[in-house]
């Protein structure tokens, strides 16, 4: 209902299973899955992975709703392909606000203690998302430190002296790079690989400043275009 009662957005399945959920991806070709973490047969993680990994649904963004914002599952999702996360309790123009986020290629997660739970799971050893920041020049590494800290291009071009478009340009590069799926991932790539650490840890090796702040990490809501966001839950 509330995702209906948007000018821009439209419903074009609800699924009630992880099964079904990969299923009516692929059939109803929604723009942007929102995707409970707990379902059964398959659960969210499954899914998005699933999801994620079809080449037939490359241009689907998943958005993961979670119970708690602690939740360390939504880090499993995150490696999974979804492009953010929120909590249960978003109040409901941020809920759409989110959408349209992620929708528009921008990575979102939940603000609060998110680089504190990113960085836990991420202490022990796991398999890398994707590529490593190794073959990236430094001005690409300082750019990909700041995109896991939280800023959108506008702010990194700001922060670096850099125009938006060439901050822009910079953020796709690195994307190719590593082979990140979008801006979620590379806050993944940056905290496995060391280059951005916790708050409170050493400093981190990505470039000026200190400590580390995981929020929105797009270029904002993004406007509502003239075609409505294809959406559906699972």
């Amino acid at each position: 209902m509330l995702v209906e009662s948007a000018p821009d957005m439209e419903v074009v399945g609800q699924a009630g299973t992880g099964v079904e959920a990969v299923e009516l991806a692929r059939s109803a070709r929604a723009d942007l899955v929102v995707m409970d973490i707990r379902m059964p047969d398959l659960d969210g993680i499954g899914a998005t992975r699933l999801i994620a990994a079809d080449e037939d649904l490359a241009g689907v963004k998943v958005l993961v709703l979670t119970t708690f914002d602690t939740d360390e599952h939504v880090v499993e999702a995150l490696r999974a392909g979804a492009s953010g996360f929120l909590v249960k309790d978003t109040r409901p123009a941020d809920l759409l606000t989110a959408i349209r986020t992620v929708a528009a290629g921008d990575a979102l997660l939940s603000p609060g203690p998110t680089a504190g739970l990113i960085a836990r799971v991420l202490r022990s050893p796991q398999p890398p998302v994707s590529g490593g920041p190794d073959g990236l020049s430094g001005r690409e590494r300082q750019v990909l430190g700041l995109v896991a800290r939280g800023l959108n291009n506008s702010e990194i071009a700001g922060t670096l002296g850099l125009s938006p478009l060439t901050a822009k340009t910079h953020v796709s590069r690195i994307m190719g790079k590593t082979g990140a799926r979008d801006r979620a991932q590379l806050v993944i790539i940056a905290y496995e690989s060391g280059l951005v650490t916790p708050a409170g840890d050493a400093a981190d090796r990505s470039g000026p400043g200190t400590g580390t702040a995981v929020g929105a990490g797009g270029a904002g809501a993004g406007a509502a275009g003239p075609s409505p966001y294809r959406t559906m839950g699972a």
